[in-house]
């Protein structure tokens, strides 16, 4: 009989224990029925996140939820601008949020962001300005019926708000095939946006370098102009740019004609970004008024994962350089496939 008492009452023990977890857990329902119950970490950006036991970290979107319930207290921020602390419950079709100061009935939809107490709100966070750089390395060798050495580097620092962007690089390039330079190249700019109208944008940017494979002992390409963010998302950014610029290149070879003129500017920038890795694509085209047929074209693709190490990612991609009117004897086009070491940090 006291055997059979204690199994009665471990089994007691048992389903409190079950039923105040379940009671002390989050609970997310959903326009399709969808319960889901674990951990409420944040609303941000039309979403609403939370990590579970059963399937790591989930993310719904907000205008398909029709219920939340939290057992500890957050931070709400409202549409309206209204902060408040408090627990999360739905009934009823409304949202009440119950604090220190009382209760405050609202929907789901007017919710613009929670965050933990004793956090920041995320949107003074993201308007606060703060550095993050990158730096980028790949070597590469080869010995038989040829010896090739080749070493990359780059960095780049960035400056950026939801209102604006301000970005400075630098690269240097060196490949030596059977004793002769491939390719000897160095650059470094600075290029800013200021995104004064929603989707809209003016850009400055300056780069300059030389590039002594292909003869251009100096060159500087200076441009300024218009953006327009065709898509604008969390994750998900396509911007086209046009406007002028002023190109001058000058040449080792005084047989071939120093350029110096205005002329157009365009480019396109695209990145995606995906849960674990990142798509970038990048082309500018800049053609001279004083002969549209004289031209320069870059473009670079690369997918970028990380490496054990958030901080360290691997990059693999291609870059091109065309060149309309080169020196004399050197090719128009450079394709570059690369494997690059990357390193960012804030």
């Amino acid at each position: 009989m006291n055997l059979l008492k204690t199994v009665r009452i471990v089994s007691l023990i048992a389903c409190a224990a079950v039923g105040a977890s379940r009671l002390s857990a989050d609970i997310v329902e959903t326009k399709n029925g969808a319960r889901l119950v674990g951990k409420v970490t944040k609303i941000d950006g039309g979403s609403v996140y939370l990590t579970t036991d059963y399937a790591g970290d989930i993310t719904v979107k907000q205008s398909e939820v029709t219920s939340i319930a939290t057992e500890a207290p957050v931070v709400v921020r409202l549409s309206s601008g209204t902060v408040l602390q408090g627990s999360l419950l739905t009934e009823g079709g409304a949202l009440k949020i119950t604090g220190p100061d009382g209760q405050l009935s609202t929907q789901v939809a007017k919710v613009a962001a929670t965050w933990p107490v004793g956090q920041e709100d995320p949107l003074v966070v993201s308007l606060r300005r703060h550095w993050s750089y990158e730096a980028t390395v790949d070597i590469s060798g080869k010995t038989g019926n040829s010896e090739q050495l080749g070493t990359a580097g780059a960095f780049r620092a960035t400056l950026k708000t939801p209102d604006d962007t301000l970005q400075l690089f630098t690269s240097y390039n060196r490949q030596v095939t059977d004793g002769v330079k491939s390719a000897d190249q160095f650059s470094a700019g600075i290029d800013y946006q200021d995104n004064f109208s929603g989707k809209t944008s003016w850009y400055a940017r300056d780069e300059g370098g030389f590039d002594r494979v292909k003869d251009i002992t100096l060159y500087n390409t200076a441009a300024v102009g218009l953006g327009y963010d065709y898509l604008k998302e969390a994750k998900h950014l396509l911007t086209f740019r046009a406007g002028v610029s002023y190109r001058y290149e000058a040449y080792g070879n005084p047989a071939h004609p120093t350029l110096n003129s205005a002329g157009l500017d365009f480019g396109l920038n695209h990145e995606w970004e995906f849960k674990t890795s990142k798509l970038v694509d990048r082309l500018t085209y800049t053609p001279a008024f004083s002969d549209f047929s004289n031209f320069h074209f870059t473009h670079e693709s690369f997918y970028e994962v990380p490496l054990a190490d958030p901080q360290w990612k691997l990059r693999l991609g291609v870059s091109n350089d065309y060149t309309s009117k080169p020196g004399p004897g050197v090719e128009r086009l450079d394709t570059l496939y690369f494997t690059r070491l990357v390193l960012d940090w804030k």
